[in-house]
């Protein structure tokens, strides 16, 4: 029996992944729609690994900063839970899970705050970022956040 064959089939990440794409293919406001449907689906009790995917994906819909902060919020928001929910017999994935997302969250809250010309926040959450980041493996995921941290950290000393 195949990986795929035993993971049972994630409805929601599905349809999340099937937005990102339109995201990815530039229609922003069809998947600023569609990301909000499917949160008042998931609702404040939806499972946290959803929420929290799609709060950082939505943030990416929004036109205007402050939103944008308001939906990484939400994403840092649902990863905390993310844990905290977790079966004992699934803490220990989700605690992998966690790991991985925290740098990314972080650096785009880091992004957020540059944004908005709060540079203290900004280098708070950036350095959350690198140290989070220290867990990432040497792969195409981990150095490309190391390298988005390094970009900001450029931008944020000509603030």
């Amino acid at each position: 029996m195949t990986d795929q064959q035993q993971a049972p089939e994630d409805a929601v990440m599905t349809r999340i992944g099937q937005v990102v794409m339109l995201l990815h293919a530039g229609d922003r406001e069809e998947a600023r729609n569609r990301f909000g449907a499917l949160w008042k689906e998931l609702g404040p009790e939806g499972d946290a690994l959803h929420r929290c995917t799609l709060a950082h994906y939505m943030a990416d819909t929004q036109d205007d900063p402050d939103a944008e902060l308001a939906w990484d919020l939400r994403a840092l928001s649902a990863a905390h839970g993310l844990s905290e929910e977790a079966p004992e017999a699934d803490a220990a994935d989700a605690s992998v899970a966690v790991r991985a997302l925290y740098p990314s969250l972080h650096l785009n809250l880091a992004a957020d705050y540059v944004k908005l010309r709060r540079p203290d926040a900004a280098r708070s959450h950036l350095d959350r970022a690198r140290t989070a980041a220290d867990g990432l493996a040497a792969d195409g995921y981990g150095e490309g956040i190391r390298a988005a941290i390094g970009r900001l950290e450029l931008r944020l000393r000509e603030m």
